[in-house]
């Protein structure tokens, strides 16, 4: 089997990885993501992993660049990692008590063969209200300032999804039955990594 690079240092993606045996090598890419404005949210992070695969293809000579990028949705505008904790509050502060769509996007560059599959999934999230003081109380943990919308769905925040339509590990970033179907195009089975 061909090396997996994974062009991400988000520790939730590796750990995905891992959950499934997937074996692979981190290569952390930087990229300027800044995007042309108007671009629906499932063409910002389809283009945003393509980038990000591209930055990590530039340097590699053999093997396939797994790039990924997620973004939180609410009434149309995205909403990416906060800057401080402040942004935090009010991310959250609008998520509360709404629905919300999260999209991450994938790309699979097969560096030998040229190959490049990119594709992308949506899942709606519903967080229940919440007090001034919950959301202060998990600001103060310092979890919500690397995730975009400010929560992290497999830690403490938890506590707040009232409900989830789709996938969930999508929510956590890396949307697991999509990343299969598509690796299985680049004839690569995740169950024959499990031996």
């Amino acid at each position: 089997m061909p090396t997996i690079y994974l062009a991400s240092s988000s520790p939730r993606r590796r750990e995905l990885l891992d959950q499934i045996g997937l074996p692979h090598v981190v290569f952390t890419v930087d990229i300027d993501e800044t995007l042309p404005p108007g671009l629906p949210p499932a063409e910002q992070v389809m283009s945003l992993s393509r980038s990000k695969a591209e930055a990590a293809a530039a340097t590699l000579a053999e093997g396939i660049v797994l790039a990924a990028d997620t973004v939180v949705v609410l009434g149309g505008e995205v909403l990416g990692k906060p800057e401080n904790e402040s942004a935090a509050r009010v991310m959250l502060e609008r998520l509360q008590g709404n629905t919300h769509e999260v999209y991450t996007g994938i790309t699979l560059m097969e560096l030998a063969g040229g190959r490049v599959l990119s594709g992308y999934e949506r899942t709606e999230v519903r967080l229940r209200e919440m007090s001034r003081a919950e959301i202060e109380h998990y600001v103060a943990t310092k979890e919500p300032l690397d995730k975009a919308g400010a929560y992290g769905v497999q830690g403490r925040a938890a506590v707040f999804v009232a409900g989830i339509r789709g996938c969930y590990f999508n929510v956590v970033g890396l949307p697991l039955f999509k990343l299969a179907q598509m690796l299985k195009e680049l004839n690569i089975e995740v169950s024959q990594c499990w031996r």
